[in-house]
This record gives structure tokens, C-alpha cells and sequence, in this order.
């Protein structure tokens, strides 16, 4: 028999769709695929390099569960240079990718019952993440928040344990303000709840604005943070695993004895590997956000031009959220279907909004190449313009 909390979970929206759109391919159809958060750029040539000298010298066998002291020492380095903020090796543990570092940090702090506020719309793992450690998400609507940030406080109870951002936002590109982002961060505070701060998308951001962790804010907010990140996006390693988190002194204890009994260490290799990622140059960062600066305004555009499509410009990340209901009705009830159809007419592939909790959107990435972009607008309006 499979376990109750099994059965409770649902399969990741955007891996299915990727992995149906990758098999059509493979079997000679033409399809276009915006749906995957994972750029096109092929990971740096001196960051490949380090992974193959790691090789070559052979540190292919265990490290610490929690990662290389090297790495750990980057990623304070990192945060240091960025954000102004000092951390200890003990602040700091790697894990398999971000999502790792997210599931350590819900078995970590959460009991049963426990509640984390997450605002709408959402990553489609958080629900799934939360509820597996036993804890409760209890959802909050984003733009009620930001127009009026003492609306946060409705959501909080006694059994309020955490409260997650995620800025710039997957799936919407949202960069909120610092003034927001700062009266949410002193609320939790002033309520002893932490700050979970997924930050896997600070450096994709647009238009001038600047990235802010909540840990920044004073010496309060950072002991009361959990920093998420990952060299997935970033460095576009995303096949190489490599996340991590920086937090209070117990709760990465907590993390590291879960991880130990659950996968151990991060790959060696890809430690190494991380380890140049973010002390080398990081040029070839600025390079593919410049790049994907210009395929963000290019799908606006296109989009916007879209009748009954309903699209604001993402400040950050690499997605589009447009908003499609206008194309309801009889033959097309939901997002879901809406996918559906356009992947089986159109034979491009992006995600339904109904996995981060809003039915009425659809999600698309521009971190796809330019080419397919294009292609796949073309086919986009096609298909709208039929319907």
C-alpha cells in the first residue's frame, strides 16, 4: 500500500509538461518549449573546467554531509560582497539543488500543524514541500499585501510559524519594493516567525532595480531569515544540483542532520565546480541577463499585442504571466486546457497557471533562445487569433 502522505502529493505541473513536450521532440515533432525554468546558455567554460580538474584529481569521494569548507566560504564571500551580511561556516550548508535546501528547512522548523503563510501566486513545489513535513500553507493574496501590508497580519495565528517570499517571483517576475518587503519582513519579526527568503532569481532583474534579502534589513531580520539559493539559474547549472542556505545557527544544525540520513553530501564535483561559479569573474552573469533583458522585452511586446491577452511587464526572473481567461468558454475551460490545446495544435509547450494557483494565467519562459521564442510566438497568436 503507498503511504497516505504519498498519495497526498501531486506531480510537479512543469517537469510533466517538459518531460511530454522533450518526448514529442525526441520523436521528430517540432516542438517549441517555453516551459522549463532552465536558461539555454551551456554552463561557463571555466566553471565546466573545475568540475573536470576535480575529476582529474580525483575528489570524487565523500565530502561533509554539508558541503566542502571552500564552498561554504564562497557562498559567505558571495553574500558578503552583495548584500553586506556575515555569516559563519556553521550559518551555511549545501544542499542537492534549492529544492533540497527547502525541504531541510520545512522538516527543520515545522511540526505538525504548523503554519506557513505563502503568497499567491506560488512555486508549484511550496504546497506540495510544506504539507509533506506536516506543516499547513495558508495562502495570501500578493497584491491585496502590497497595496496594504497590514493585511499580512489577517493570516498570522498562533500556529504561524513561517512566512515565505519569493522575490523576483517564480512564476510572475514580481520584484516587490523595499518598503514593502521591509514592513512584511518587521511584521514577522514582531510576531517571532521566521523568514523563509527564496532567492534562487536575485541577479535576474531588470529595468535598474536592486535585489534586497530580508536578512539585510537589521541584525534582527537576519537572525530570523533562512536564506534559499542555488548556482542552477544563476550560472545555468542547472543539471549540476548545487543549492544551499544560510540561517540561524540551529536551524542549519537541524538541516544538516536531516540531510546526513538523507542524501549526504552534494556531489564533489559539482562542489568544485561551485566553488569557481562564484569566486571566478561573473561576467557570463551579466552577459545572459543582458540576453535575457532583450527576449523579455521581445515576448512583451509580442504578448501585448495579443488581443485579450492581459499581461504586465515581469521585473524580474525569466517568465511571463499573462493573464488568457478572456479565452474561456465552452471549448477551453481552464489553463490547463488552455496548455493542453496549444501543445497538441500549436505544438508549443509552456505551463498552466492552475499549478502556482492562479487558473486564470499561463506561465512562459523566455529563458529559451531567441529562435524558438519567436517561433513560438507566432504560434501562440496563431492560435489565439482562432479561437
Amino acid at each position: 500500500m503507498i503511504s497516505e502522505r504519498a498519495m497526498k502529493m501531486g506531480e510537479s505541473i512543469t517537469l510533466s509538461i517538459t518531460s511530454t513536450a522533450k518526448k514529442m521532440k525526441k520523436n521528430g515533432e517540432d516542438v517549441v518549449i517555453m516551459a522549463s525554468g532552465e536558461p539555454d546558455f551551456d554552463t561557463p567554460e571555466h566553471i565546466k573546467n573545475a568540475g573536470i580538474e576535480a575529476i582529474k584529481s580525483g575528489f570524487t569521494k565523500y565530502t561533509a554531509a554539508s558541503g566542502i569548507d571552500e564552498l561554504k566560504q564562497a557562498i559567505i564571500e558571495k553574500y558578503k560582497r552583495d548584500s553586506n551580511l556575515v555569516y559563519e561556516p556553521s550559518q551555511v550548508i549545501v544542499t542537492v539543488g534549492g529544492k533540497q535546501a527547502l525541504f531541510n528547512v520545512f522538516f527543520s522548523i515545522l511540526n505538525d500543524g504548523d503554519e506557513v503563510i505563502v503568497f499567491r501566486p506560488y512555486w508549484v513545489s511550496y504546497l506540495e514541500q510544506i504539507g509533506l513535513a506536516g506543516g499547513v500553507p495558508v495562502l495570501a493574496e500578493l497584491s491585496d499585501c502590497v497595496k496594504d501590508p497590514e493585511l499580512i497580519k489577517k493570516y498570522i495565528t498562533p500556529k504561524t510559524k513561517a512566512i515565505l517570499f519569493n522575490f523576483p517571483s517564480n512564476p510572475s517576475g514580481y520584484v516587490i519594493p523595499e518598503d514593502i518587503l521591509k514592513k512584511f519582513t518587521e511584521i514577522a519579526i514582531s510576531n517571532d516567525i521566521y523568514i523563509v527568503s527564496d532567492e534562487v532569481y536575485e541577479k535576474f532583474i531588470y529595468d535598474g532595480l536592486t535585489f534586497k534579502s530580508p536578512a539585510s534589513f537589521s541584525e534582527k531580520s537576519k537572525e530570523k531569515t533562512i536564506i534559499i539559493n542555488a548556482l542552477s539559474k544563476t550560472y545555468s547549472m542547472t543539471g549540476w544540483r548545487v543549492g544551499y542556505a544560510l540561517g540561524p545557527k540551529d536551524v542549519i544544525k537541524a538541516m544538516g542532520a536531516i540531510q546526513g540520513h538523507q542524501t549526504s553530501n552534494v556531489c564533489s564535483i559539482a562542489q568544485k565546480a561551485g566553488v569557481v561559479a562564484l569566486t571566478a569573474s561573473q561576467d557570463c552573469v551579466k552577459n545572459m541577463v543582458d540576453e535575457f533583458a532583450k527576449r523579455r522585452a521581445y515576448m512583451f511586446e509580442r504578448l501585448s499585442a495579443i488581443d485579450k491577452i492581459k499581461i504586465e511587464k515581469p521585473m524580474g526572473a525569466f517568465y511571463m504571466f499573462p493573464d488568457v481567461s478572456a479565452f474561456y468558454g465552452d471549448k477551453i475551460k481552464n489553463s490547463a486546457e488552455f496548455c493542453t490545446r496549444l501543445l497538441n495544435e500549436e505544438k508549443v509547450a509552456i505551463i498552466p497557471g492552475s499549478g502556482f494557483g492562479e487558473d486564470k494565467h499561463v506561465r512562459l519562459t523566455y529563458s529559451a533562445s531567441m529562435e524558438d521564442i519567436k517561433k513560438g510566438m507566432d504560434r501562440l497568436e496563431h492560435f489565439c487569433n482562432n479561437l
